[in-house]
């Protein structure tokens, strides 16, 4: 059910996750090279050559013939939203990582197409307990800081459509109580920052705040994921002075400042 918390599988399939990794990375962001899919992955250039031609052989993926791998037959229907999302993602890296510096804990850029949430960046902090990569993983938005934090921006009307009755017909117990998501999103609202405790997964704890276009309207949020036993309340006010700093660095390189 989509709203389920989401566990990883007590026996991951490391080559089944890369592959899902690049099938999203691809579906986002377009073309990509051997070279890069082994970078963002993490494996050698084999490794990931081994990948792509599997995805090239069940047509998630097409090779040009410069050698890059663009999305294939199965994955465009996402191609619309892939020069924006790979903007964003690019922009967001380098303030990802300021603030795993920062924090030394996991960040990550999250984006909101109806009442899902995407996590399209992600930087892995460098401790042994640590939230690992949620990159192209997808969550119910009422689920997740960034989420909730673009949620919060929908006046009455567009939250409402959004979780019309009717597009939950098949599973009604999806849609979350609106009178009480209403109020929530009131308080992100005047606070400025979500934080969700154990809400998309068990044991973990999020931060974030939201960042904007020019125009102010909330394109992403920002946010780091601690393991709740390490999260200290009382650090919440540094958090979200860094990710500020962070969303602001930004919008500024996005043309906000």
């Amino acid at each position: 059910m989509a709203n389920q918390l989401k566990t990883p599988p007590a026996y991951a399939i490391t080559s089944v996750d890369h592959a899902l990794r690049i099938a999203t990375i691809l579906q986002l962001e377009g073309a990509l090279t051997v070279s890069e899919a082994a970078e963002r992955l993490g494996v050698a250039r084999s490794t990931a050559h081994r990948l792509l031609a599997m995805l090239v052989y069940r047509d998630f993926a097409v090779q040009d013939d410069d050698k890059v791998y663009r999305a294939g037959p199965v994955l465009e229907l996402a191609t619309h939203s892939r020069s924006a999302a790979s903007r964003l993602r690019s922009a967001a890296l380098p303030h990802l990582r300021r603030l795993v510096d920062l924090l030394d804990e996991s960040a990550n850029l999250t984006v909101r197409t109806g009442d899902t949430a995407r996590f399209i960046a992600s930087i892995e902090s460098g401790q042994t307990l640590r939230v690992t990569s949620r990159e192209g993983m997808v969550f119910p938005a009422h689920r997740t800081t960034a989420g909730l934090l673009l949620l919060a921006e929908l006046p009455d009307d567009e939250l409402e459509a959004v979780y019309a009755p009717e597009r939950y017909a098949d599973h009604p117990a999806d849609r979350p109580d609106l009178e009480a998501l209403r109020r929530e999103l009131a308080t992100i609202r005047r606070n400025g920052f979500a934080v969700n405790q154990g809400r998309s997964e068990r044991g973990v704890v999020a931060v974030g705040v939201p960042v904007r276009d020019t125009d102010g309207t909330a394109l992403a949020g920002i946010s780091v994921s601690i393991p709740s036993v390490r999260y200290d309340r009382q650090q919440l006010r540094l958090l979200v002075a860094t990710l500020s700093m962070a969303a602001r660095a930004l919008e500024a390189d996005l043309g906000g400042g």
